[in-house]
C-alpha cells in the first residue's frame, strides 16, 4: 500500500466546492425536474413577484398530437427564457402553457384506430381522450427542458370553458356584423371532406396535363364587328385558352379577356383564331400551325360575346355558350391571354362571374367533395377528377377542340396534412367578411376587418422587423375567412338555421349564449345530444341544427378571449405584451388571433410580435424522417442533457433558420465547459468567504478589484439591453467572453496568486473574494434564464438555504467610484499586458524561460501607458504574471517594447515566484519573503492587484 502524501507545511489556500467538473447533466438534470415539481417552484415565483408589473407572454398552443421535435423545443425555450429574463427584471411574468386540441389531424387518429363511421358523439369522446394523453406526453418533454411554467394550470381548448368561450366569442362577431353564410370557392382537401385554412395549404410541385382548347365561334357577326370587320373570311373559328386544369373544363361558364391587351384575329388551317397579339407567334408554333393575322382589338371589343362550350358536340349536356367577361387579372405571361372560367373552382372565376350577374344558382358545381364528378355528369360522371383528366383531354380531341397538351409542373396547393392536391371548390359556408363594414356596435368605429387589422398591424412592434411587412401583406390579400368545416371534433357552429329559408333564427345571439351555458357544463358534447324543442319550443320544427364546426384556427384565434379574459383571467390580462411563434404562423396563429380580436376589440390582442426560423441540419436541409437528419430533443437531453438544447437554443440567432447538427451540439457542449469550469472557480474560491462577515465597502477592495465589478456591472447592462430587446445569441456571446477572456484570461488568473498565497483572512484576499461574490451574483442571474439547470444548481451552493434563484431579480452592484476612469485605465493596461504576453510566449518558445513566472521584465512605455504602469508599483508584476516588472519611460511610441530576461534567482516552493529573499530565511530556507510574511508575519501589502 502506497504511503499517504504529508500534507505541505507551506500549504496555499485551495479550496474546493460541491459543485462538480463534471455536469453529468442527463442524469441529474431529471432529478432537479422532480424537485422543482415538488418544491412547487413555479407557485414560488408567482407569489415572490406578486404586485410587481405584469408581462404576460401569451403562449401559441402546440397540437395535441405526436412528440415534440426540435422546432417545439426551440420555441418553447424562447418563451422560458423571455418568461424567466422578465421576472429577473423585476415583472410579474406568468407563463400559461396551453395546447390547441380539436380538428383534423386527431379525427384521423381515431379513424385509424377506430374505423370510420363511428357515431359523433364516440368520435368525440375518444378525441378527447386521446388528446389528454398526447398532452401529458407533451407536456413531460416540455418540463424535461427546464421550462418552468403553470403545468398543473394549462389552458386547452378542449377544455369545457374555453369550448363556451368560443361560441360567445362566435356570437360576438356574429352580433356586430361580420358573419355571413354564402357560396364561394374555398381551398378544399378531398381526404379532409372539409374545407382548409389559408394556414393549412402548403405548395409544392404537381405535374399536371396542360392543354390548348379551342371555344367555336357562336357569334360569328359579332367577332366580325368587333374585330371592325364587315365579315368573317370564314365563320369557322375558335377562341382559344391554354389551362393546367382540364378537369375544370366541363365546368366551364364564361371566358375572361383583359379590357386593354390586343387581341388578334389569325387565319390559319384550323380556321380563324383568337388569340392575344403577343402570343401569336409563340402558339402558332406550339400548334405546328402556320397563321396570318386578319385584324386586331382590345379585349375591351370582345366583351359580351359568346362561344360554345368545347365538348358540345360530343354531349347535348354541354350544348351551351359561354361568355366574354372583361378581368384585370389575365395576362401575356404563359398560354393564350384568355383565361377559361369555371366559377364554382376558381376565386377570380367565381368573383368575376358574381360580379358579372351570375346568381349562386346559377353556377356549375359537378365536383362532390370527395373528388369525383356527380352521377349526372355528361361524359365522365362518377369519375375522380384527377383520372379524368387524361379522359377529358381525349374527349376534346374527339370533339375538334384540342389544339395542344403536355405535362406541365407547376407550384401547386397541397394539405398539409395529407399532403395530397387540393381544389377550390365553390360550397356553401361561413365567412368572416374582410371588407363588409360591420354594424354600430363594434369596436372597429366603422372600418372594416381588414382596416382595422392593417391598422393593427401598424401599432404593433415586430422582432425581427421584417415581420410586419409579411404579416401586412397576407392581410392585405387575404380572402374572407371561411368560418365553418365540415368535421365532427371541433366546436359547434351552433346556428338553427330555418328548414325553408335558409335564415338563422332571429334569437341567434341568446340562444348561442345558451348553448354556451351547456357547453361550459358538458363540453361540446351538449349541442350534440340538445334537442332543439329545449331552447325553441313550439319552433323546434321549423328549424334545424347547423352541422358544422369552426374552423380549428378560430380556436386559437380566440384564446385572447377565452383563455387571457377567460379561463386564466386571474393571471393573465388583455392585450398580452408578446405572442412568440415560428415564421409559419403570420398566416396561423398570429392571423387569426388578429383578426378575432380586431372583430372582438378594434385592435390586436397583442403588443408585440416575434418570429422564430424553422430548425434546420448542419448543411441547411430541412429536417426530413426521409433524409435522416432529424435531431430529437428526447435523445439529446438523454444524450448530453437538456442545458446543452438550451444553450443552443440562446446561441442562435433565431431570426433566421436555426443550424442542429452533432458537430454543432458538440461545439455547444465545448461553450458549456468553459463556463462551467469557469462557476467551478468562483464557488471554489468562496468556500470559506461569508458575506455577512466578511464584506468590504469598496473603497477598501484594491484597485484590479474594482475594475472586475465595474466590468461585469457594464457587461450587465448590455446583457439586460439585449434581453429587452429579446436577443439572447449575443448576450452569450458576450458572456462566454467574458468568462473566457475577461475573467479567465485576465482577472482570474491575476487572482490566483492572491487567493492562494495570501494569508486567508487577508484584507487583500478578502477584497478578492468581495469582488468575487458580487461577480458570481450577478453572472448567475444574467445566466440563468438560459441555463437554468446550472444557474440554479450553482445558485444553491453560492445561497445555501434560499429556496430558488428564479424568485430573484437582477444583482445591483455596490458602487464604484469613478468605474469609467478605472475601466479607461485598465483597458489600456490589459493593452500592455497583451504585448508581455506575447513576448514572454517568444522567449518560452526560444527556451529562453520555461514559465512566465520564471521571468522579469522591463516595459517600456510612452506617454499615458507609463503614466499608468508606473501607478502600480511592484504590483505590475501580478499583473503581467512575472516574478519582476519594471517600467521605462521612453519618448514615442516606437521605442516602445517589452525585454524579457530570465530570472537569476531561486524558486519560492511555495508561490513559485523567483525571487532575491529565497533562502534567505534559515528557518524558511525555501520561501521568498513575501511568503513568510504571509504564514508567519504581517502579511503582506498590496494596492492595485
Amino acid at each position: 500500500m502506497s504511503e499517504k502524501k504529508a500534507p505541505s507545511k507551506y500549504p496555499v489556500n485551495l479550496l474546493d466546492t460541491p459543485f462538480p467538473m463534471r455536469g453529468d447533466l442527463p442524469k441529474r438534470e431529471p432529478l432537479w425536474v422532480k424537485q422543482w415539481q415538488e418544491k412547487k417552484l413555479y407557485q414560488k415565483i408567482r407569489k415572490a413577484s406578486a404586485g410587481r408589473p405584469k408581462f404576460i407572454l401569451h403562449d401559441g398552443p402546440p397540437y395535441a398530437n405526436g412528440d415534440i421535435h426540435i422546432g417545439h423545443a426551440v420555441n418553447k425555450i424562447l418563451k422560458d427564457m423571455i418568461v424567466k429574463a422578465r421576472n429577473l427584471a423585476g415583472f410579474d411574468a406568468v407563463y400559461v402553457p396551453g395546447w390547441d386540441c380539436h380538428g383534423m389531424p386527431i379525427e384521423i387518429q381515431i379513424e385509424k384506430q377506430f374505423g370510420k363511421h363511428l357515431p359523433v358523439r364516440e368520435v368525440q369522446e375518444k378525441a378527447r381522450a386521446y388528446a389528454s394523453v398526447q398532452i401529458e406526453r407533451q407536456k413531460a418533454d416540455f418540463e424535461r427542458l427546464g421550462v418552468l411554467g403553470d403545468w398543473a394550470n394549462p389552458y386547452k381548448t378542449m377544455n369545457f370553458a374555453n369550448e363556451a368561450g368560443e361560441l360567445r366569442a362566435l356570437a360576438k362577431i356574429l352580433e356586430y356584423g361580420y358573419v355571413f353564410r354564402g357560396l364561394k370557392p374555398v381551398n378544399w382537401c378531398f381526404d379532409c371532406g372539409s374545407a382548409l385554412a389559408e394556414a393549412e395549404v402548403e405548395y409544392k410541385d404537381k405535374t399536371d396535363l396542360a392543354v390548348d382548347v379551342g371555344f367555336p365561334f357562336a357569334e360569328p357577326e359579332r367577332v366580325a364587328k368587333a374585330f371592325g370587320l364587315a365579315s368573317l373570311p370564314r365563320e369557322q373559328g375558335f377562341i382559344v385558352i391554354w389551362t393546367t386544369t382540364p378537369w375544370t373544363i366541363p365546368s366551364n361558364q364564361a371566358l375572361n379577356l383583359h379590357p386593354e391587351i390586343e387581341y388578334a384575329l389569325v387565319e390559319t388551317d384550323r380556321g380563324l383564331l383568337i388569340l392575344a397579339k403577343e402570343r401569336v407567334e409563340d402558339c402558332l408554333k406550339t400548334y405546328g400551325l402556320h397563321g396570318t393575322i386578319v385584324a386586331t382589338a382590345p379585349g375591351s371589343a370582345l366583351e359580351g360575346v359568346r362561344f360554345h362550350h368545347p365538348l358540345a358536340k360530343l354531349d347535348g349536356g354541354y350544348a351551351r355558350t359561354s361568355p366574354v367577361y372583361l378581368g384585370d387579372y389575365v395576362t401575356t405571361e404563359t398560354g393564350t391571354g384568355i383565361v377559361h372560367s369555371a366559377p364554382a373552382y376558381g376565386v377570380e372565376d367565381f368573383v368575376s362571374c358574381k360580379a358579372h350577374g351570375m346568381s349562386d344558382d346559377d353556377i356549375r358545381m359537378p365536383v362532390l367533395g370527395d373528388g369525383r364528378y356527380q352521377e349526372s355528369l355528361p361524359l365522365f360522371g362518377g369519375q375522380s377528377i384527377w383520372d379524368a383528366n387524361p379522359r377529358i383531354v381525349d374527349a376534346l380531341t374527339e370533339a375538334g377542340a384540342l389544339f395542344h397538351s403536355f405535362k406541365y409542373t407547376h407550384s401547386y396547393m397541397h394539405c398539409w396534412r395529407h399532403k395530397s392536391p387540393i381544389i377550390y371548390r365553390a360550397t356553401n359556408q361561413w365567412f368572416a367578411g374582410m371588407d363588409v363594414p360591420p354594424n354600430a356596435q363594434a369596436p372597429s368605429q366603422g372600418k372594416t376587418l381588414r382596416e382595422t387589422a392593417l391598422a393593427g398591424i401598424d401599432a404593433t412592434e415586430f422582432f425581427p422587423a421584417w415581420g410586419k411587412q409579411r404579416l401586412h401583406n397576407m392581410i392585405a390579400n387575404r380572402p374572407d375567412w371561411t368560418l365553418s368545416r365540415q368535421r365532427q371534433w371541433g366546436v359547434p357552429m351552433a346556428f338553427f338555421i330555418h328548414k325553408e329559408t335558409g335564415a338563422l333564427h332571429p334569437r341567434t345571439p341568446e340562444l348561442l349564449e345558451e348553448v354556451a351555458k351547456r357547453v361550459e357544463q358538458q363540453g361540446i358534447e351538449a349541442w350534440q345530444s340538445l334537442d332543439p324543442a329545449e331552447l325553441l319550443g313550439d319552433e323546434a320544427s321549423q328549424y334545424v341544427k347547423n352541422r358544422d364546426t369552426l374552423d380549428v384556427w378560430f380556436d386559437s384565434g380566440t384564446t385572447h378571449w377565452h383563455v387571457l379574459r377567460g379561463s386564466h383571467a386571474a393571471d393573465l390580462q388583455f392585450p398580452a405584451d408578446l405572442y412568440l411563434e415560428g415564421s409559419d404562423q403570420h398566416r396561423g396563429w398570429f392571423h387569426s388571433s388578429l383578426l378575432t380580436a380586431s372583430m372582438l376589440d378594434g385592435r390586436p390582442p397583442y403588443k408585440a410580435l416575434l418570429t422564430h426560423g424553422f430548425t434546420v441540419d448542419g448543411q441547411g436541409r430541412k429536417m426530413s424522417k426521409s433524409i435522416g437528419n432529424t435531431i430529437a430533443p428526447q435523445e439529446v437531453a438523454g444524450k448530453l442533457g437538456a442545458e446543452i438544447i438550451r444553450l443552443w437554443v440562446a446561441s442562435t440567432d433565431y431570426s433566421g433558420e436555426l443550424s442542429i447538427s452533432d458537430e454543432i451540439l458538440k461545439r455547444v457542449v465545448e461553450s458549456y465547459r468553459r463556463i462551467r469550469n469557469t462557476l467551478r472557480f468562483l464557488l471554489a474560491n468562496l468556500a470559506d468567504y461569508d458575506h455577512a462577515k466578511h464584506a468590504l465597502p469598496a473603497e477598501q477592495w484594491l484597485e484590479i478589484d474594482r475594475y472586475a465589478v465595474a466590468l461585469t456591472q457594464s457587461l450587465q447592462t448590455e446583457v439586460l439591453g439585449h434581453y429587452d430587446r429579446y436577443e439572447f445569441h449575443p448576450v452569450v456571446a458576450k458572456l462566454q467572453t467574458f468568462c473566457s477572456e475577461d475573467l479567465g484570461g485576465f482577472y482570474l488568473d491575476i487572482l490566483k496568486d492572491r487567493l492562494y498565497t495570501s494569508a486567508p483572512d487577508a484584507p487583500a484576499r478578502r477584497a478578492a473574494q468581495n469582488a468575487l461574490y458580487h461577480i458570481t451574483q450577478g453572472l448567475l442571474k444574467l445566466m440563468s434564464p438560459f441555463l437554468s439547470f446550472t444557474a440554479e444548481e450553482a445558485w444553491q451552493i453560492f445561497m445555501p438555504g434560499t429556496d430558488t434563484i428564479f424568485t430573484e431579480t437582477y444583482y445591483t452592484y455596490p458602487e464604484v467610484a469613478q468605474s469609467s476612469g478605472l475601466l479607461e485605465k485598465w483597458h489600456l493596461l490589459r493593452s500592455v499586458r497583451g504585448d508581455v504576453t506575447k513576448a514572454l510566449e517568444e522567449a518560452r518558445v526560444a527556451e529562453a524561460i520555461g514559465s512566465s513566472l520564471q521571468a522579469e521584465v522591463e516595459v517600456r512605455v510612452s506617454g499615458r501607458k507609463h503614466e499608468v504602469l508606473a501607478s502600480l508599483g511592484d504590483d505590475l508584476r501580478f499583473v503581467l504574471i512575472t516574478s519582476a516588472a519594471s517600467v521605462t519611460q521612453v519618448a514615442t511610441e516606437s521605442e516602445e517594447g517589452v525585454v524579457v530576461t530570465a530570472s537569476k534567482y531561486l524558486k519560492c516552493e511555495r508561490c513559485w515566484h523567483y525571487r532575491a529573499e529565497v533562502g534567505q530565511d534559515a528557518a524558511h530556507p525555501t520561501l521568498c519573503g513575501r511568503c513568510v510574511s504571509n504564514l508567519f508575519g504581517a502579511g503582506e501589502k498590496r494596492s492595485a492587484a
